[in-house]
């Protein structure tokens, strides 16, 4: 008897909340120790230390604004030169507070090599936990549509950084076309069975997993 197909509410939110959960715990397991090794100690420091939940959640940090207040000539096109310049870069708005400064152009990059290591994470979970090729995009909007709803209620600020929106949005996008090609993948692979010959010799080609119910 084929089981029965509907919409099941518990298993969606629990995949959702399954997928959600994986991202940021990605993300709390790369961002901190990279922070450490690599980020500004003393910025670091002034925005509350790498375990601070605001270098995950805070859509400033990923677009390399300082989340106290907007300083001149800041951003994460600048930070990059700042990067090859060896980090002598030095705004207007570091020269107001003497010398201390919550930007670091280095932080940013980070966060953003962390945002993109993760979505390659998710790449796998919504493979193992979504399968079907049709729901891959659903899923990974509402990821990005939760952390938009979270991110924005943390800063009590709508992301408005191209940069922020180019980064999110191109891992998004990637993430969603390699989790569609390795489920539609899996399906042609489990679709067709062919069974051991029989006595008389013919080959018997069976299409039973393409009829299945999902």
């Amino acid at each position: 008897m084929a089981k029965p197909t509907g919409w099941d509410p518990v298993l969606i939110l629990s995949q959702i909340l399954a997928l959600q959960t994986l991202h940021y715990l990605s993300l709390s397991l790369l961002v901190p120790p990279l922070l450490v090794i690599f980020a500004d100690p003393t910025s670091l420091e002034y925005e509350g230390g790498a375990a601070n939940v605001g270098m995950i959640l805070d859509w400033r940090e990923m677009a390399g604004r300082p989340t106290t207040r907007a300083l001149p000539g800041e951003g994460p096109w600048s930070a990059w030169n700042a990067v090859w310049s060896g980090g002598r870069q030095v705004g207007l708005g570091s020269a107001q507070q003497g010398g201390l400064r919550s930007f670091d152009p280095v932080r940013c990059w980070l966060i953003v090599a962390c945002w993109l290591v993760a979505s390659v994470a998710d790449v796998y979970c919504l493979y193992a936990l979504v399968r079907r090729p049709r729901l891959v995009l659903d899923f990974a909007l509402t990821l990005l549509f939760v952390h938009l709803v979270l991110t924005t209620y943390y800063t009590a600020a709508f992301p408005t950084s191209v940069f922020f929106w180019l980064v999110v949005g191109a891992s998004t996008a990637g993430t969603v076309i390699f989790a569609e090609q390795l489920c539609v993948k899996r399906e042609m692979d489990e679709g067709l069975v062919v069974t051991a010959p029989t006595d008389n010799g013919e080959d018997n080609v069976e299409m039973g997993h393409l009829l299945r119910q999902d």
